[in-house]
């Protein structure tokens, strides 16, 4: 009896163990299959923050809130959709550039979205702006970009590539969005509102989504989703901060001696310099 019932009790743990270990292949197989395909974590960004209040000096609304709220907006919308959220911030604190860099870097399958609203010395200067660095991270940028510019009431302007630290430093996809100015009275009146606030969560989350949809072709019709995304034209301006020094010492250059020949005011200099700035 005590030899059989020993066999009995070896033959039922070794069908454990094949248990366990097939249920541990299996789900490690669909890891490993999940991990290969498209990115499932998006990192987001929420622009400034703690003493880091954004915009410039004197501007009425706070960038720092209105990126946050923008941004927790977006993680509910995209969690909904089956995404793994991460936050570099998920309320009013600093964070170096350097650490968000480092959080999105830390995954590998995953794309990082950095949320913003512009601002200028002139209060008519409006409009969506998307950036994007590396050429990998076109396509998110256009999906991102497609979806924003047209679902929002403000003008178009344009896809850049610029060096900004938090898209040259990642190594995964990564975008800036620029939605709308704060120093433009309409478009600040706009982002104050919670229902504006959640359509720009809804249309960086349908541009996350439909980031591998985006083909070759050129259009300004918009389409769903699941359709086919126009690439964007963009704007490199790499080499504008090196290219404005170099025009603004030339002007400065002018200017001190045009002073000597003419009594014209200063003023409206003052005005074309910060209108070169805008862009």
């Amino acid at each position: 009896m005590m030899p059989t019932n020993l066999y009995r009790l070896r033959l039922f743990y070794a069908s454990l163990l094949i248990a366990f270990l097939s249920t541990f292949s299996t789900t490690q197989a669909k890891r490993a299959s999940h991990d290969s395909g498209s990115a499932t974590t998006v990192v987001i960004d929420a622009g400034h923050g703690g003493y880091d209040r954004g915009g410039i000096p004197g501007q009425m609304v706070a960038e720092k809130e209105m990126t946050l709220d923008v941004a927790q907006r977006l993680k509910k919308t995209l969690a909904a959709s089956g995404y793994r959220v991460v936050m570099t911030r998920d309320s009013d604190v600093f964070v170096p550039l350097g650490t968000r860099v480092a959080i999105a870097n830390s995954y590998s399958n995953a794309i990082f979205v950095s949320i913003h609203f512009n601002s200028a010395k002139r209060s008519g200067a409006g409009g969506i702006e998307t950036y994007f660095f590396n050429r990998e991270s076109l396509p998110l940028a256009s999906a991102i970009h497609y979806f924003v510019a047209g679902g929002a009431p403000s003008s178009n302007r344009s896809v850049r590539r610029r060096g900004y630290y938090v898209l040259r430093k990642t190594t995964v996809p990564a975008v800036l969005v620029e939605c709308g100015f704060l120093t433009n009275p309409t478009e600040a009146a706009y982002a104050q509102t919670a229902s504006y606030r959640q359509k720009l969560a809804e249309e960086i989350a349908a541009g996350v989504r439909g980031r591998n949809s985006v083909g070759g072709a050129l259009t300004t019709t918009r389409v769903a989703t699941g359709e086919s995304i126009p690439l964007q034209p963009y704007i490199d301006q790499t080499k504008v901060a090196k290219s404005e020094r170099h025009k603004s010492k030339r002007s400065h250059k002018k200017s001190a001696r045009r002073k000597k020949k003419s009594s014209k005011p200063a003023g409206s200099e003052a005005e074309a310099a910060s209108k070169n700035q805008e862009g």
